[in-house]
């Protein structure tokens, strides 16, 4: 299993939400690439970028997250506000390794598959969910869809994996919901990756166990409760 360390960028800094609410943000550093360059030290192989901002559809931080993808070394799979097949071209031609989707996918599904397809292991699909539904734009807007609807278009496809959410849990140290995680990881033949609420040693074995791809971490890192490298180790 693969551990990622997430970086999510908003106003040019390391932030991270509570629940997805950006009216609760907490900043850890002003320096995002000296974070993701200690990750590397610490034994990443791969780094999950967001931009937070272009996710809400404003202006993002497409410099840092260029510099993050050319100066690392490792693998960089970018996230938020990719919402068409030129746009994430133009990433993937950047370098990145992968591209994360996630309201393009709920809102515009054709193009998903097209994209897919075009690209194939190389797109993430985010599935961000705030009870039983697909949340969009940020995590601020609901799509109405629910997971089986979306897997029911998508599981055919050729996509890299499939990361899930439970917003609920996200930034919030409870640990991850792993009774959503089994039920999604027993609908699909694609690799799953689990995001959100992952703050201890128990939970990265948990996951493990279960089969799951990669966990990415958040907030455990940042105030010291997980340390990569441990994580590393009992991952495998």
């Amino acid at each position: 299993m693969q551990v990622i360390p997430a970086i999510d960028l908003m106003g040019g800094r390391c932030v991270r939400l509570l629940r997805g609410d950006f009216g609760h943000a907490t900043e850890y550093s002003d320096d995002p690439s000296a974070v993701a360059g200690q990750f590397v030290k610490d034994g990443a192989r791969r780094i999950h970028v967001v931009d937070l901002d272009a996710a809400r559809d404003q202006a993002g931080n497409r410099a840092i997250v260029e510099a993050i993808v050319s100066q690392t070394g490792v693998d960089v799979e970018v996230a938020g506000g990719i919402r068409s097949g030129a746009e994430a071209q133009r990433w993937l031609d950047a370098g990145a390794a992968s591209v994360v989707i996630g309201t393009m996918a709920a809102e515009h599904p054709d193009a998903a598959v097209e994209l897919i397809n075009r690209s194939p292991d190389r797109v993430c699909v985010a599935l961000d969910m705030r009870g039983d539904t697909v949340s969009t734009h940020g995590w601020e807007k609901g799509s109405g869809e629910s997971l089986e609807e979306l897997l029911a278009i998508l599981d055919r496809t050729p996509l890299e994996s499939y990361i899930y959410t439970d917003i609920g849990r996200d930034g919030t140290m409870l640990g991850p919901n792993f009774d959503a995680l089994a039920h999604l990881l027993e609908m699909t033949r694609h690799r799953v990756v689990l995001s959100g609420g992952v703050s201890s040693m128990d939970d990265v074995r948990q996951a493990n166990a279960m089969g799951t791809a990669a966990v990415i971490l958040g907030r455990a890192l940042y105030e010291g409760r997980l340390s990569l490298r441990d994580a590393l180790a009992a991952a495998g």
